[in-house]
């Protein structure tokens, strides 16, 4: 008897329970009384419970109404998810879109992107892979639609780039690190004998952007947090973006160097959305990628002219902490 269970004798189970009365449920699903009535009849029937207590004026859910009503709510659900993906898989729209991301995209940008997705497509499944470099992979074997890289990254020729937003990346260094105290661009003499801290496998470097100091001590950390948290215990110096470290540059917590590689200020990279020019994103893809390009808009605006305040901070404290002039280490 369970199978012969239909959608419509559960919705009306749901529109009842809703409405306190059958009167009502016949109301909100446009049909009599009676008719409710009888086919709650026939469902308690089929399901062997007594799902309404009828001695009263009004129809009261019993224990076991109650304790079905919720799977009731979960299959009319799920059969409403499965009309509407039906209905957009009709009309050309992708039943999932993997999405591959770098590490240095703002994940505030990238997050509110996820958000507006999920409402705007709730029947395609987002699936994405934040990774540290190695992006293009996915995208070009098929594992993901669409990349998010940074312009540091080797773009096959197969592949189509569309710039999404700017982001400035500076090399800093804990307060309390040697290098803090130095003061314009700091030679590779003095770089040599300290840690460099990379997230980044120079295998996925294209030549652009190949940094020219080679020093001899290099720690790659793939997390951008480890790397962060590594920084700041003074284990070395890094690039990391703006975005991220904007309040240790404030707080003081992180100094801004500039070596040889790295200007004053930082570098500006420009992050891009990537996909095989063969198989295009299709329309949720290509919202999703017009959602990445209106972030821009949403970061601070220090983050693409250049950081003022962070500067004047960064160098607030580097003067601050410099040794006095007999104890200054003599630079070539």
């Amino acid at each position: 008897m369970l199978d012969g269970v239909s959608l419509d004798q559960l919705r009306t189970f749901i529109a009842a329970a809703d409405e306190g009365s059958f009167s009502a449920a016949g109301r909100r699903l446009r049909r009599t009384q009676s008719v409710v009535s009888q086919t709650l009849a026939n469902l308690e029937g089929q399901l062997g419970v007594k799902l309404f207590d009828r001695r009263g004026h009004l129809p009261v859910l019993t224990d076991q109404g109650r304790a079905l009503l919720a799977n009731a709510r979960a299959v009319a659900c799920h059969i409403d998810l499965l009309k509407a993906r039906a209905k957009t898989l009709a009309g050309g729209l992708e039943p999932e879109l993997g999405v591959a991301v770098d590490v240095m995209f703002p994940d505030v940008s990238f997050i509110n992107a996820v958000a507006d997705f999920q409402k705007q497509f709730p029947a395609t499944l987002l699936k994405f892979d934040i990774e540290s470099s190695a992006v293009i992979e996915p995208v070009l074997d098929g594992r993901c639609a669409i990349g998010v890289v940074g312009s540091w990254a080797i773009a096959p020729p197969q592949l189509t780039q569309e710039p999404l937003l700017t982001i400035r990346v500076s090399t800093v260094v804990s307060a309390q690190h040697p290098l803090a105290t130095e003061r314009g661009t700091i030679p590779m003499t003095i770089l040599a004998k300290h840690i460099r801290l990379t997230h980044i496998d120079p295998s996925h470097l294209s030549g652009g952007y190949e940094p020219r100091l080679k020093v001899p001590r290099i720690w790659r950390l793939s997390h951008l947090g480890a790397k962060l948290a590594f920084l700041r215990a003074g284990f070395g110096y890094g690039a990391l973006p703006l975005h991220l470290i904007e309040a240790d540059l404030a707080s003081g917590a992180l100094v801004e160097i500039t070596t040889e590689d790295t200007p004053r200020g930082g570098r500006l990279i420009e992050m891009g959305a990537v996909y095989r020019t063969d198989s295009p994103p299709g329309p949720a893809g290509r919202w999703f990628i017009d959602r990445l390009k209106k972030e821009q808009a949403s970061l601070p605006q220090r983050e693409v002219s250049g950081s003022p305040m962070v500067a004047a901070v960064a160098g607030h404290r580097r003067t601050s902490r410099r040794p006095p002039a007999s104890k200054r280490k003599h630079r070539s």
